[in-house]
This record gives structure tokens, C-alpha cells and sequence, in this order.
């Protein structure tokens, strides 16, 4: 399934039905009068977040989404049926925002959260509702409310509990592949990762979600290379494992790059908990190893664990002190709700 993270569409609430004009006319029977039902009120927009959704693709060629109007009333004091809601099914972390793109209107964070957005035309009223002691046999019946419309963006902000920062080629695709059940493009060439993809790492008899972003190069937030786009995914991470790449001369600088993109970027993400770790240490000599762990933790000034994600070196490790940074963040953000 293609990933996509951003879709415009049209929204159309259903308009009311209208209401009717009737009398009530039988053979024998002495007193007659006004009988006209009320039209059905419009159908509802219902935005639901669902499991099982990480991508809008469902968004990308179906644009346009309109509940039903609701049904006019009739004779003998009949109220037309309601309009049939429609219901828009998006995945964990979708925002939804205005038409011009920045002014959010409703964040679907929790599995089964419904958001009624926009709402259904009442019914107008018909002449059995303008019946008086002075006005016995009224003619007048209202036509029902418009729905409401409007233009909106869709953005999903994959909600992970770890996400996966670093340069292109740093080896992110590849631990990602070998701790979780997600299978990414892996290549030996930059920016084979396109576009972000989620897996869950199980550790022991725990588990948590880890998100892959596409890789970060020196003035991503100025758009070079695939910019900085992506990023928003990591604002709902929890914390972030940065890799690089330690075949690389410079770690300092390759650290520094993304360092200085996220902090460019905004959204509180240089804030976020961090664990560094030194990647591709099966292609390096002992010595070079300790001289780049050295360089890399006073740069960062943090413990860099020092793993290979093809031949699992250091990954246990580092996978349990991950996991118990995830339980740290599950347990603040629980005592702060």
C-alpha cells in the first residue's frame, strides 16, 4: 500500500428535508385540518479513528464525501426519515485542519474517538406545526436547512513510541527490518527510504512501535533533499534513536547536521529524550571504534552504544534501554493526563 500523509478533501454535511403542506380530507369524517409532517434533518460528517489505518491513501482518489438529505414530510402527520451520516475512517494521529492548512480543527489521537464535524440541516416545519385557535387552516411550510461544507486537509502524524532519526545510509531501514515484523526498501544508496514506515519491536514480553523517517541531510529545512516533511511524524514520538553511520570520517559533524535540522524544524523535537548509537560497527576496527564512540559522546555529551544492525552486535541492549525509556514516557504521560 502506497503511504500517504496528506490528502485535501471536500466535506458536505446533508441538507434538511423539507416540510409538507397537507390536510386531511375523509368521506364522514366532520372535522378535518392540517396535517403536514416536518422534514427529516440532514445527515452528520463523523470523523472516527480507527486501528489498523497508518496511511490517507483511502483519501487520495476519493475526494468528495457528502451525507444524505434528509427526507421531506408528508400527509396524515408523517416526519420525513434523517439523512444517513457519513462516516470518514482515518488512522491513529490524523489532523485534521482548514483550508488553509494551518488553522487545526480536530486531532484524532485515541482508537474509537468519534468527532462530529460538521453537522446535518434541520428539517423545516410543516403547516401541521403553525396550526392555532386563530390560524386553522395554515399553508405554510418551510423548506429545510443547508448543511454546512468546507475544504479541509488531512495530515497523519504516525504516533510511535521511538522514532528513528539519522543521515541517509545511516542504517536505519536495516535495525528496522532486524528488530521488527516491517520490511523497508534497504539499498546502498541515499534516500532509499521514502517515506516513513512503523514496526513493532518486542522485547521480552513487551513491545513498542518504532517509526523510521526518511533520512536528514545539512539544510532539510530549507527543502534540500526530501526536506523536512516528514518530521512531523516524530512530533508524537515519545523519544528518538539517533543512528549514525560510524563508516563515516566525521560522526561529530554527521550528528550535528541532523541536531541542527530538528532544531530548525521546530515542534520541541531537540527537547525530546535521545539515545545515540554508533551503527555499522562490523565494518570497523576495534580501534577506530572506541576513537568514534569517544568523538560521538562528547559531541552529544550522552552514552553512545555501539551496535551493527546487520549482525545484531550491542542491539539487545540497546533494544532494553529503549524499552525502558518507553516505560518512563508511558508512565509521565499518564500521571500528567
Amino acid at each position: 500500500m502506497k503511504f500517504l500523509d496528506q490528502a485535501k478533501i471536500y466535506l458536505r454535511s446533508g441538507n434538511g428535508g423539507n416540510g409538507c403542506v397537507g390536510f386531511r380530507r375523509e368521506k364522514f369524517i366532520e372535522f378535518g385540518g392540517p396535517d403536514g409532517g416536518d422534514g427529516g434533518r440532514g445527515g452528520d460528517v463523523v470523523l472516527e479513528c480507527v486501528d489498523g489505518l497508518n496511511t490517507l491513501i483511502d483519501y487520495r482518489y476519493a475526494q468528495h464525501f457528502k451525507a444524505e438529505t434528509g427526507h421531506q414530510g408528508s400527509g396524515s402527520q408523517r416526519t420525513g426519515a434523517a439523512g444517513k451520516d457519513i462516516v470518514l475512517r482515518l488512522p491513529r494521529g490524523t489532523q485534521v485542519f482548514d483550508e488553509d492548512n494551518e488553522t487545526l480543527l480536530a486531532d484524532l489521537t485515541e482508537v474509537g474517538q468519534q468527532v462530529t464535524f460538521l453537522k446535518g440541516g434541520d428539517g423545516g416545519y410543516g403547516n401541521l406545526h403553525y396550526k392555532t385557535s386563530t390560524n386553522r387552516a395554515p399553508r405554510r411550510a418551510d423548506k429545510g436547512w443547508p448543511g454546512e461544507e468546507r475544504w479541509v486537509w488531512l495530515r497523519l502524524k504516525l504516533i510511535a513510541d521511538i522514532g528513528l532519526v539519522g543521515l541517509p545510509n545511516a542504517g536505519k531501514s536495516t535495525f528496522l527490518a532486524a528488530n521488527t515484523n516491517a520490511r523497508p526498501k534497504i539499498a546502498d544508496y541515499p534516500f532509499t527510504t521514502l517515506h516513513p514506515g512503523l514496526g513493532v519491536v518486542k522485547v521480552g514480553s513487551n513491545e513498542f512501535v518504532m517509526a523510521d523517517i526518511p533520512g536528514l541531510i545539512e539544510g532539510a529545512h530549507e527543502g534540500a533533499g526530501l526536506g523536512t516533511r516528514f518530521l512531523g511524524h516524530v512530533e508524537r514520538c515519545r523519544a528518538l534513536l539517533h543512528l549514525v553511520d560510524g563508516t563515516q570520517d566525521d560522526v561529530a559533524a554527521a550528528y550535528r547536521t541532523v541536531r541542527a535540522e530538528l532544531k530548525a524544524y521546530g515542534g520541541n523535537l531537540v527537547r525530546k529524550k535521545e539515545i545515540v548509537a554508533l551503527n555499522k560497527t562490523d565494518a570497523m576496527t576495534p580501534e577506530d571504534i572506541e576513537a568514534k564512540r569517544a568523538r560521538l559522546a562528547k559531541v552529544s555529551r550522552k552514552t553512545v552504544h555501539v551496535i551493527s544492525g546487520v549482525s545484531g552486535q550491542g542491539v539487545q541492549a540497546l533494544l532494553h534501554e529503549l524499552m525502558k525509556l518507553v516505560d518512563r514516557q508511558r508512565i509521565a504521560a499518564k500521571e500528567a493526563a
